[in-house]
């Protein structure tokens, strides 16, 4: 039996196809053989693990809901969610780097491309043979992305593109950049390739959080961008942040996965570790502990469930997806401070999950529109008053 079976309180297996099932299962047996047992070291290293990369694009994990004519899987938005929900039960910089591909490069490349740009680009970053990553944010503009300084300027038989961005997954390491900038005041993606003149994509060391993750700057000096490297499609900065729903998705799953490491670890122990002659678990205040903490994990676990099957529907709403991903980061979160305090000193070791979930959580909280944002994002729909400055 996975652990994903084990923690289901409300019987929420009934609710998944067969299909479902079975796209959880096998990402979850690959967690469990292949991600588990090295990730603790490549976190210590400050590593990814690249060689993960094909087993992901043989899964069919990278663009899982894009049409199988361009070499990916078509299923549903179920079925992805709880694959990045398995991924990031190994750790969330895996989680984030199928999330980058998938949502954050692929779909604007799908959403936004032409028929050329789809047929070369997809196949190839489906099965992972090229990586892609997604320049949004900028030094100075982070939760007011319309205020980005990277622009474009038209000159013969493309662009010139000058800026800069910064807290990119997978920048240094991409074969191809979907890059929003600015042109004639209004923002445009562009395709911006790994060598290009002009374009650097340095690695930024030294965090605490995401270490088994690639992050960088993305540096633009005169890069010249060819006409047809324009997603044709892309215009305003609506279509960047349709772009950022679709990761904002992943990452409501994908800490679920974090939540159900943490509790697992943090029941296991309880049962085993003893304290006056009796299993911590025996305790009352231990038992508070484990009871908020299968009550968030399964909350968080049908709002996916149900925000799924609307967008499934073409119903969900971003405003649905903030919800989702404001709630389930803050209490992922949450849950690893809290089996963190049932496994006392023990849970800082690197032979438990915890610390590295709750530094990763850190961060993923953050990503994709802060807590704040998702806050007032959800008040205004709900009030009709905007409470952020324009």
């Amino acid at each position: 039996m996975t652990l994903i079976n084990k923690i289901d309180y409300y019987n929420i297996e009934s609710l998944l196809s067969e299909e479902e099932k079975m796209v959880r299962d096998t990402v979850s047996d690959f967690v469990n053989s292949e991600v588990i047992p090295i990730i603790e070291k490549y976190y210590h290293d400050e590593k990814f693990p690249f060689h993960l990369i094909p087993k992901l694009g043989e899964m069919g994990l990278f663009g899982i809901t894009l049409p199988q004519k361009y070499g990916c899987a078509e299923m549903n938005n179920v079925a992805y969610g709880l694959a990045m929900q398995e991924l990031e039960r190994g750790d969330s910089g895996l989680r984030s780097f199928a999330s980058v591909q998938s949502a954050l490069v692929m779909y604007p490349i799908y959403t936004f491309g032409n028929e050329e740009q789809k047929n070369y680009w997809l196949p190839k970053l489906a099965t992972g043979e090229k990586i892609g990553c997604f320049g949004l944010t900028e030094p100075d503009y982070g939760s007011n992305p319309g205020g980005m300084v990277t622009h474009a300027e038209k000159v013969d038989g493309g662009y010139l593109l000058n800026g800069a961005k910064m807290w990119i997954t997978n920048g240094t390491i991409a074969d191809v950049a979907v890059v929003w900038a600015k042109l004639d005041g209004v923002v445009h993606g562009f395709l911006v390739e790994k060598g290009t003149k002009g374009f650097e994509a340095p690695e930024m060391k030294g965090k605490h959080s995401l270490k088994a993750s690639v992050t960088s700057e993305l540096v633009f000096q005169d890069v010249f961008i060819p006409e047809e490297n324009l997603l044709p499609n892309s215009r305003g900065l609506k279509s960047a942040l349709m772009c950022l729903s679709q990761a904002r998705y992943g990452i409501a799953w994908g800490v679920v996965g974090s939540m159900m490491a943490c509790y697992d670890t943090a029941l296991e122990y309880a049962k085993s570790r003893k304290q006056f002659s009796k299993p911590i678990a025996a305790y009352q205040i231990t038992q508070e502990k484990l009871v908020y903490m299968i009550t968030e994990i399964t909350k968080a676990q049908l709002l996916n469930l149900q925000l799924g099957r609307l967008k499934d529907k073409n119903q969900a709403k971003f405003t649905h997806i903030s919800m989702a991903k404001r709630n389930n980061c803050e209490k992922a979160l949450d849950i690893a401070r809290v089996a963190r305090e049932i496994l006392g000193a023990n849970g800082i070791l690197n032979e438990y999950p915890i610390m590295r979930h709750m530094n990763n959580l850190e961060s993923v909280k953050t990503y994709e529109g802060t807590h704040e944002m998702h806050t007032l994002i959800i008040g205004e729909d709900i009030t009709g008053f905007p409470a952020y400055d324009n």
